[in-house]
């Protein structure tokens, strides 16, 4: 069943069940914005909360919530809805959930990129993470192309890739001093501890300029989930298509591994978690990136919330992904698909 939403002289026709998890999610969302933050090592209650939104409350309870919660939930949401779409657009062009960029070594090399940039320069990480993405990306589809780009040895490639990039930035780590050597350890392990404004309107920034053309790449994108000849004979371009959303997803990947570090599994869950929500065939990028923004601000409250100790939030992401991952290498194993 289908609702057609009208905003002055536009239309867009919803299915029921696409907007009542839509709606949910957001509700998630709002739920798990508010948890972020009210808990952490200095408590604050709901009235607390709401005295400074009103530009109350004592000065403590203000640096509390306005220079330290808001940016990392602000950031938080962020890199999760960056990752959550990657993740999606990848997984579907090459029609496979193990192709994102986590797996495939997008990550690594955005992370190793701005590490490289960081022992450089001593900053410009967002353009060091791109310039690290778009290598490792081109150097997994050379190594992997034989007569085309099969999904199997495109992924097995990836893993090979990343495992490389890892052992690469251990090595640049190892070159930058003792402080930063430290910062940088917990950025790779996926953390968003000491995030500012300045870092979440910059991944916000980047998702604002990119809506544009993700709005455009929607389309032909569920076009690129079918067979090739289908998509062509549709009359796509099928080569510049898949050009424009690797160049997309990689652009998502560099913001979001500035933001949270190389934070794992969320781009890989979020597609999957979308597509269970909204059957179809379709990528379902909006509840992609919901779903990734809600699994990466519950991890990192959850890493607030461990007495005594400040985790980063990609263990929390870790012990939910890597079971996933496993089930999912060992069905397409089955199946004959890796």
């Amino acid at each position: 069943m289908t609702w057609t939403l009208r905003f002055a002289a536009l239309s867009v026709q919803v299915s029921r069940r696409a907007l009542l998890a839509g709606l949910c999610l957001m509700a998630m969302l709002l739920a798990a914005a508010l948890l972020a933050g009210l808990t952490g090592s200095y408590p604050l209650s709901g009235s607390q909360m709401a005295a400074v939104v009103r530009g109350q409350g004592t000065g403590i309870e203000q640096m509390i919530l306005l220079d330290h919660r808001l940016p990392r939930i602000a950031a938080a949401l962020g890199a999760g809805a960056a990752f959550g779409l990657a993740g999606a657009m990848f997984q579907t062009m090459l029609r496979n959930p193990l192709a994102s960029p986590d797996v495939i070594g997008f990550n690594a090399g955005a992370s190793c990129g701005a590490l490289a940039a960081v022992t450089l320069t001593g900053g410009m990480m967002l353009a060091g993470a791109l310039a690290g993405a778009t290598l490792a990306a081109a150097l997994v589809i050379l190594l992997s192309w034989k007569d085309g780009l099969a999904p199997g040895r495109l992924i097995l490639t990836g893993i090979g890739a990343s495992l490389a990039l890892t052992a690469a930035a251990d090595l640049l780590i190892s070159r930058i001093d003792p402080q930063t050597a430290s910062d940088m350890i917990g950025w790779l392990t996926g953390s968003l501890h000491s995030r500012r404004w300045t870092d979440a309107a910059r991944v916000w920034a980047g998702l604002a300029l990119l809506a544009p053309v993700l709005w455009q790449l929607h389309f032909p994108l569920a076009r690129l989930a079918m067979e090739d000849g289908i998509a062509t004979g549709l009359g796509l371009p099928v080569s510049r298509l898949r050009l424009a959303v690797t160049g997309a997803g990689i652009l998502l990947t560099a913001l979001a591994v500035t933001a949270a570090g190389p934070l794992p599994f969320v781009a890989f869950a979020a597609g999957p978690i979308a597509r269970r929500l909204i059957p179809g065939g379709r990528p379902a990028l909006l509840a992609a990136a919901a779903a990734g923004a809600l699994m990466t601000l519950l991890a990192d409250t959850a890493a607030r919330m461990v007495p005594g100790v400040q985790l980063p939030a990609g263990v929390f992401t870790a012990l939910i992904g890597a079971p996933v991952l496993l089930w999912l290498l060992l069905a397409h194993s089955r199946k004959g698909t890796l």
